[in-house]
Parts: structure tokens; sequence; C-alpha cells
């Protein structure tokens, strides 16, 4: 449905419980992200020349963020040089703890571990991560995800297979949606195929139902991850975005998304993309209100200064009731390729 709700608003943590209830010991369980959290990690930029040489704006972008979620959730941020820490430290003060660890930037959703199961039965999940196809190979990645592991003291379980968090999402209930263009891009697992892909999903994150969508925002160096197009706000619950504008660079694919969601019998609800965003040059960059953060009662959207903003904020009021929607901006992080998302890893109580 466009613009608004196919159906009644979902309660967070509704079904959570039951999931909970009904996770056997032997059979891993993801929870969706609106389950309780204990922590939210996010990156701290340190490579300059990932940032077209100054992380000043990314920084200010990110300080803006963490102060947002520590209102919400204790936020441990990974830093990743020592003059990280100092500019984190003189930006951020006592508001969230600074935890010194191997990162290659701030890529957290990518990099960092996928926790599964709960409490004392929590795992974390750490898959190869590869530079979104060797694309972007950065000094520290391959050590993030167990280095959080260790922090959090969650034991770790390594697995033989590319797989970057962003790629993938989940309902609590067994679905996860992903891409084709990403995870059976020759350039992750090229010996696997598709029913091969499945299995390791399923028996490393407990999944039954894999939804497979097609592309994902032109010029997306992740190769289309779903956290840009489609997120699940609830059980069997989808959000996407609507095409904002004529001049909406992603037209044809959002249209795709959304009659591809229905037709997976999902209920689907759609907020506007931010439109037409670029850096000058006229290209257009891979912005996106999908691309937020849910936490302990708050999801943080990255807005970039678009007309349709303020549409896309009142919109995610009426379907995330019992939440503070906060927009943020994130034009300095988009410079990077990503946004909060892209950025944080929730870890679940």
């Amino acid at each position: 449905m466009r613009g608004g709700l196919a159906g009644p608003p979902f309660s967070f943590g509704a079904s959570y419980g039951k999931a909970r209830a009904d996770m056997t010991m032997t059979k891993p369980f993801l929870a969706p992200e609106w389950a309780p959290q204990a922590a939210l990690w996010a990156g701290w930029p340190r490579l300059a020349e990932e940032w077209g040489g100054d992380l000043t704006a990314a920084r200010a972008d990110i300080a803006g963020f963490i102060r947002a979620a520590a209102g919400h959730v204790k936020v441990k941020v990974a830093i990743g040089s020592e003059e990280a820490m100092t500019s984190a430290q003189a930006a951020l003060g006592g508001v969230a703890e600074l935890v010194r660890i191997p990162t290659g930037d701030i890529w957290l959703r990518d990099t960092g571990p996928i926790i599964t199961g709960a409490g004392a039965g929590r795992v974390s999940q750490v898959f190869r991560f590869n530079g979104w196809g060797g694309k972007y190979l950065m000094d520290g990645d391959a050590g993030t995800a167990s280095a959080m592991a260790a922090i959090e003291q969650i034991p770790a379980r390594a697995h033989d297979f590319v797989l970057e968090g962003g790629g993938i999402d989940v309902d609590g209930e067994g679905r996860l949606l992903t891409t084709r263009q990403c995870l059976l891009n020759p350039n992750r697992n090229p010996a696997l195929n598709q029913d091969q892909i499945e299995g390791h999903l399923r028996a490393a994150l407990g999944v039954e139902e894999i939804l497979w969508l097609g592309d994902g925002l032109a010029n997306d160096h992740t190769d289309g991850h779903v956290d840009n197009i489609a997120r699940f706000i609830g059980p069997g619950h989808v959000l996407c975005q609507h095409p904002a504008g004529q001049d909406d660079p992603n037209m044809d694919v959002l249209s795709d998304i959304e009659r591809s969601l229905a037709a997976a019998g999902l209920m689907v609800s759609t907020i506007p993309s931010p439109g037409l965003i670029h850096f000058g040059d006229g290209a257009p960059v891979p912005a996106s209100h999908m691309n937020f953060t849910i936490t302990n009662g708050a999801v943080l959207v990255p807005i970039y200064e678009d007309r349709y903003s303020a549409v896309a904020l009142a919109e995610l009021k009426a379907l995330m009731p019992g939440r503070e929607v906060i927009g943020l901006p994130a034009r300095g992080i988009l410079a990077g390729g990503g946004s909060f998302h892209c950025m944080t890893r929730e870890i679940p109580v």
C-alpha cells in the first residue's frame, strides 16, 4: 500500500516473546531487530582516503546519531586507531563506551558478528567478509567480528561462507529477505548455487522461508544490499519505498520490489524514497530512507535534506507505534557509501 499501512500497525515485540519461548537449544534463532537489545555498536570513521580525504562531515553525522541512540540503548563505538580514539573522545565525551578493536572503517553491519539466540544461548555467527566482492579491502575488517564477540563474551562460530549483515533481513518468524544481485553474485560464493546458499542460511541462522528480490539501488557498491530497499517491521510485514517523483533514479527498481513483495504474500507498506540525491555531479548515490536503525524505544532514520523526508518520517511514526522516530542528517555518511543501518550492529539480550 503506497504511503501508509496495509492493515493495522504492528506492535513491536508482540511476537518475539513467543518466538523466543519456542526456541530450542539445538536450532539457531535470529531475533528481529525490534527485539530488546543489550547494546548497540556503531562504527567511527578512521580512513580518510575512504571519505574523500576529509572525515569531518562523516564524524559529525555519526556523533549526532550516537548521541540520539544513547538516550535509548547502551552504545559501544568501535575504534580502529589511536587518532580515531582521540577524535571520538573529543566528539562524544562520555555519552558512549569507546572500544579499541580492529576495524577497516565503520561498516559493522557487514563486518561484525550476527548474534543468534538469546541470553546464555547467544552465539556470534562469524562469516567470511571479502570487501563486498573484493571491491574494498581494508586492514582490520577481517578481525572485527571476532573482536566484538570477545568483548561481548558471546561464543563465536566461524563459517566458511561469505555473508554481509546488510544483505539479509529477518522477521523473527522464520522469514529472511535478500537479493539475487548480492547473495547470488559470483563475487561472493562462486562455487555455490542458490539451493546451497539457502542451506547455509538455514543452518546458520535458523530461518525457514527465504524470499528473493532482484536488484538493489543504482550505484550501490554493496551489489544490492536489502537493507537499502526493504525491511521487515513486523512478522510478515515488510516496508519498502515508492518512487519519489519522475526523476527518481530507482523508479523501475522500486516499483518491481513492491510488486515482488506483494506477490510473495507479505503485508507491504511503503514510504517515499529520497529521490535523486547526488554530490554535485548529477550522478545518483544510493540514498535511502530504509537504512534506518531500530533500537530500544527508537527508530533512527537517515535524511538527506530531500523534500520527501518529512513525509517519510510522518508515515514511519504511524507504522512504528511505541517508538520515537528520529530523523537525522546522513549526507556525510552517505559519502562513504552507506548510512545508519550499515554502520551499526545490535546485540540482543
